[in-house]
């Protein structure tokens, strides 16, 4: 008998049936739940050493004039849903992650005046339902501001409260989707003027 025919009778199985044993499906059981853990370990760590290269290649990523489109257009529409009478409104790229890195949003920053006829409160609850009407969906109110809600439609979030500081005035803040994936890290960051972007009365 050869070496090698020694080392195959040594490690096979003396009962053919042992593969059919709980012991031995336990034993492959087992074998495959590492194979499959270390497989995703494989993958997770691979996605971590993903370039900015691989990241712009997503299907979902927008543009710079996307994203401002898409913030604008939904301000707009928010404006003419609920009356709103603007004063100011800005538009600023910024980052999802408050760290100048991708991925950005486009961001509405808006004041409106509120109607000096009408109860503060009673003005909100007008705004919030006339936007529920128009297919935005509530959700929690933000803290620290009177009588603030929050919206959401599509991806895009909208938060309004009366103003802080002048109670003349109410606030609208929205939030375009976290889809930008170009290279914002080195630019000069500024708001620009979009009040006639939004107002359709101007």
């Amino acid at each position: 008998m050869s070496m090698e025919d020694r080392a195959i009778r040594r490690y096979a199985p003396r009962d053919p049936d042992w593969l059919r044993s709980n012991a031995a499906r336990a034993l492959l059981a087992a074998a495959l739940a590492v194979a499959v853990v270390a497989g995703g370990v494989f993958v997770s760590v691979n996605r971590l050493h993903d370039t900015p290269d691989d990241t712009l290649l997503r299907a979902d990523a927008v543009s710079d004039e996307q994203s401002r489109a898409q913030a604008v257009g939904y301000a707009r529409r928010a404006v003419d849903a609920a009356g709103l009478r603007p004063t100011t409104a800005g538009y600023l790229l910024m980052s999802c992650g408050g760290h100048q890195e991708p991925p950005y949003q486009g961001a509405i920053h808006l004041t409106f005046a509120l109607p000096a006829e009408q109860r503060a409160d009673t003005y909100f609850q007008t705004v919030a339902t006339a936007l529920r009407f128009d297919g935005w969906i509530e959700g929690l109110a933000p803290g620290g501001h009177a009588y603030g809600s929050t919206m959401s439609k599509d991806g895009v979030t909208a938060v309004l409260y009366r103003h802080d500081d002048n109670p003349s005035l109410g606030v609208l803040r929205l939030y375009g989707e976290c889809r930008n994936m170009a290279d914002h890290r080195n630019d000069v960051a500024g708001w620009v003027d979009v009040t006639s972007q939004v107002d359709l009365a101007r």
